[in-house]
């Protein structure tokens, strides 16, 4: 039986739109447009898959005046990128339209609070897959059968590198086309929800990478009005990825900010229909305003419920007004933190101040424990493995010198996030092409032993309450033979000491003074116990070594 179906463009200053369809053998069924600034029409039709379009009188600039044009719908929830023409897809079942028959599992498993995150950021295409797979692999199905590795590492949550459907089937994600639609090469809408379901089953959060700066250039509001939406042209050309969205433009006719309006559709929509856990939001720096960030992310958590939501900025360089009290994020990328770092574990520079900096970042003007988050690396930069071959430094110095990262990631303030590969010493430069992660690598003692180490440092940072906090005090450094030791502690009586030797020279029974309580410590990652007494502790460091000492009492 056929039920009324309606379909709708918000195109407010067009002058004509009609919508076309396999239901319709493409001929034109004209459209009319309300007050409200949308064209509607209803169809009769019986449950089933349908492909359609809206024939639109464009007003962009870029074509001649009220010239017709063929859209994809921009609130299509799927798209058909496989015909040479591109199509929505209209989904019906029960006389209703539907993204599809998904029935959630998982949704009352309890989940961690920011504070306790160690985020894993992933490309589903290169996830999976790789040197000794024959199989091509690379979807959300194939994510899934590596969620126990992930479990067994320790993470806790998710960050995917965007999967809104963009054209071609491989990309970073970045020139997104359409923002309701996920990438069809990596599976369906249910397969995706599957993947959020089954990290959720094991305690596991999801954040989405999501594009709101800009469009890739034929995304479907482009072509019906571009200046309604959008910057007429880039603002920093030097920094342009696609047009840009217009927050500032304000429609007084119908009273609404058209993109915010957009925008704020697409992200209310990702967090209810996906049920995700947290949005990183690209580009913060280039969509430059704050009331714009303010809403969006009181949207997301409103949309969100009771649960945890963490909204993060990418802001580079790094900024504290944007997550700070009166910030609209909880949380920014924390830049500082991977140059100084990497560039203290390559030997390129030893600056004690640089250090205490991005290690406490307090002293940069952040406030909490979750308003940073930290990374030897990430998808924009290069393996950290990568980044020492290139200064001839191989096998065991290189894998010493990454375990020095891992201990600084680990016992930061802010909160951890490892670039996928780098918990076993993925070596592959940064690269648009495809670059799947060589898993072949832990069949190899040194990689295995870093993949341990990470895991025991994991454990470490999501049990340990002492570094949930923002509490850091420096007490030992000696810039003459590059040792700094900092301790982290909560009000319970948790606390951790680490001593960090930044110099290519074994240190034997090395003394460190001032040492935060005398009695017995646990060191994690050689597994012993040792005493310490008279405000001191002595311990043999390794070149570009840290220890990391547990309070037993």
């Amino acid at each position: 039986m056929a039920s009324p179906i309606e379909f709708s463009l918000f195109a407010p200053y067009n002058e004509a739109a009609s919508l076309i369809g396999s239901f319709s053998d493409w001929e034109e069924i004209p459209m009319k447009k309300g007050k409200d600034g949308f064209f509607r029409v209803s169809v009769d039709l019986e449950d089933g898959v349908y492909n359609y379009k809206f024939r639109v009188q464009s007003k962009s600039w870029f074509f001649e005046p009220n010239q017709w044009v063929d859209v994809t719908d921009p609130y299509a929830t799927d798209v058909d990128g496989k015909s040479s023409e591109e199509n929505a897809i209209a989904r019906i079942k029960d006389g209703k339209r539907i993204v599809d028959t998904y029935v959630w599992q998982y949704d009352d498993t309890p989940l961690p609070a920011d504070h306790e995150l160690v985020i894993y950021e992933m490309h589903v295409a290169d996830f999976s897959g790789g040197e000794d797979d024959p199989h091509a692999r690379g979807q959300y199905k194939h994510v899934i059968e590596k969620l126990d590795y992930l479990c067994d590492l320790g993470i806790n949550a998710i960050e995917l590198m965007p999967v809104k459907e963009y054209p071609g089937d491989y990309s970073w994600g970045y020139n997104p086309r359409h923002f309701f639609a996920t990438e069809s090469s990596y599976g369906s809408t249910a397969d995706l929800k599957r993947l959020i379901d089954e990290c959720h089953h094991r305690g596991i959060r999801v954040f989405m990478d999501g594009i709101y700066n800009h469009s890739e250039a034929s995304s479907p509001l482009t072509q019906i009005d571009h200046d309604y939406w959008y910057h007429h042209e880039p603002r920093d050309p030097d920094n342009n990825w696609g047009p840009e969205f217009n927050y500032e433009h304000y429609d007084e006719n119908l009273e609404t900010y058209p993109a915010r309006r957009f925008i704020g559709d697409t992200v209310r929509y990702w967090v209810r229909e996906y049920h995700l856990d947290g949005i990183r939001y690209d580009a913060a720096r280039q969509i430059a305003n704050y009331d714009f960030m303010h809403w969006i992310t009181h949207e997301a958590k409103e949309t969100a419920g009771a649960k945890p939501f963490f909204n993060i900025a990418e802001h580079i360089p790094e900024t504290t007004s944007i997550t700070n009290v009166d910030g609209p994020m909880d949380g920014c990328w924390h830049d500082s933190f991977y140059h100084t770092v990497l560039a203290h574990i390559t030997g390129d520079t030893f600056d004690l101040e640089a250090l205490k900096d991005v290690i406490d970042a307090k002293r940069q003007g952040f406030m909490g424990a979750t308003n940073v988050v930290n990374y030897l690396t990430n998808h924009d930069h290069n393996h950290v493995m990568a980044e020492l071959s290139d200064r001839q430094i191989f096998d065991e110095a290189a894998f010493r010198r990454v375990k020095l990262g891992a201990v600084l990631l680990m016992t930061a303030m802010g909160v951890p996030m490892l670039w996928m590969g780098e918990e076993f010493g993925e070596y592959k430069y940064k690269t648009p092409d495809p670059a799947k992660i060589d898993w072949t690598l832990l069949s190899n003692d040194l990689n295995q032993g870093l993949f341990d180490y990470y895991k025991g440092l994991i454990a470490l940072r999501k049990h340990n309450a002492a570094l949930h906090t923002e509490n850091v005090e420096f007490f030992h450094e000696n810039p003459e033979v590059k040792v700094l030791a900092y301790t982290r502690w909560n009000d319970e009586g948790s606390r951790v000491a680490v001593v960090a030797n930044f110099s290519d020279q074994f240190l034997a029974g090395y003394t460190v003074p001032n040492f935060p309580a005398n009695g017995t410590w646990h060191e994690w990652t050689g597994n012993y116990e040792v005493q310490s007494g008279d405000d001191q502790l002595m311990t043999d460091l390794g070149e570009f070594e840290a220890k990391v000492f547990v309070w037993q009492g």
